[in-house]
């Protein structure tokens, strides 16, 4: 019987021979993905533009939902293989438009990325008066992945990758108050409670799905200079964060420590193609490697040397509770069969 990765029990690095400088091109060099069908959210900008380019660059046909078409045409000239769809993740009947859409090509899907995600953001709810965070990072995950289960069965041999964040250590998901009805908002907890779901769905999933020969996987994919992901972010925060001094300029040695866009996308590139994962799944990886399991409470004050994966995010109760949970939150029964 195949291991699972519940409390973390494959969680260690294996030897992939890349790094923090890793980057995707570097990851992905002898990898042909010619006649592979591959979905990329958010795939028009930041690390996941760079994830289409690679991908692509590999002989892989590219789709990517967006949300914003006009801008996505331009950033996506001259990229070939890559096909745009409109999408809204925040939007469930955008979602299942895009689902059905795709699926009626009876293509097989043999990579799901789901990369894109908003952090930053003030307290907004969607038309369910679901927090935006959470709606945006992980409920819109699970309903693509659900809509699109049928044809990531038919790859025989996909991947689902999870875009998630070292953020998840600033929260456990909140199963007593997970949209912010009784308690205060606070910008971080939620962005970080949405990238802990995003881990427990990725581990519940490749448990379920990998008789199917599906795979799934969580990353973090590096603190990383020059995306969006920052647009919504208040200056006084990363003030008080220690990011910026107090005349509003990124200190040096935060700087230093960022990843270029190429090395961002690196780790997303390995779990989504390296033949070192054929036969492990649901685990959690950064610097183009298995992360270690962290044992430590997360260190405030140092939240970009962060490394690692909590517990409380790779387990199997809180896991399971959470695919029921969510399940009720989206009225979506998602049936892996």
């Amino acid at each position: 019987m195949e291991k699972n990765n519940y409390q973390g029990a494959l969680q260690y690095p294996i030897g992939s021979g890349f790094n923090a400088t890793s980057t995707a091109s570097e990851v992905i060099k002898g990898i042909d993905l010619t006649g592979k069908n591959v979905i990329v959210t958010g795939g028009n900008t930041g690390i996941g533009l760079e994830t289409t380019k690679v991908l692509a660059a590999a002989g892989a046909t590219v789709i990517v939902p967006a949300r914003d078409i006009e801008k996505a045409k331009k950033n996506l000239t001259g990229i070939p293989n890559v096909e745009l769809e409109a999408m809204n993740l925040i939007d469930p009947l955008s979602i299942d438009a895009f689902a059905e859409k795709f699926l009626a090509s009876g293509r097989p899907l043999h990579l799901l990325i789901n990369n894109a995600g908003i952090m930053w953001v003030p307290l907004q709810r969607d038309s369910r008066g679901i927090e935006s965070q959470l709606a945006t990072n992980y409920l819109g995950q699970f309903q693509l992945t659900a809509r699109l289960w049928s044809a990531l069965k038919k790859a025989n041999g996909a991947r689902i990758v999870n875009v998630s964040s070292y953020g998840h250590q600033m929260a456990p998901f909140n199963f007593d108050d997970p949209n912010f009805k009784h308690r205060e908002y606070e910008t971080l907890q939620a962005y970080g409670q949405s990238k802990t779901a995003s881990n427990l769905f990725a581990l519940e999933l490749d448990n379920l799905a990998k008789a199917f020969n599906v795979r799934a996987y969580s990353l973090h994919p590096g603190s990383i200079h020059g995306t969006e992901l920052a647009r919504n972010a208040d200056i006084e925060l990363f003030k008080q964060l220690g990011f910026f001094d107090e005349e509003g300029h990124i200190r040096p040695e935060i700087l230093a420590s960022l990843k270029t866009i190429p090395q961002g996308a690196a780790t997303t590139i390995w779990c989504a193609t390296s033949p070192l994962l054929n036969s492990i799944g649901g685990v959690y990886c950064e610097d183009g490697d298995i992360a270690t399991l962290d044992p430590e409470d997360f260190k405030q004050e140092n939240k970009l040397g962060t490394s690692g994966v909590q517990a409380y995010s790779l387990d199997k109760s809180n896991a399971k509770k959470l695919w029921k949970l969510t399940e009720e939150m989206t009225g979506i029964t998602f049936q892996v069969n």
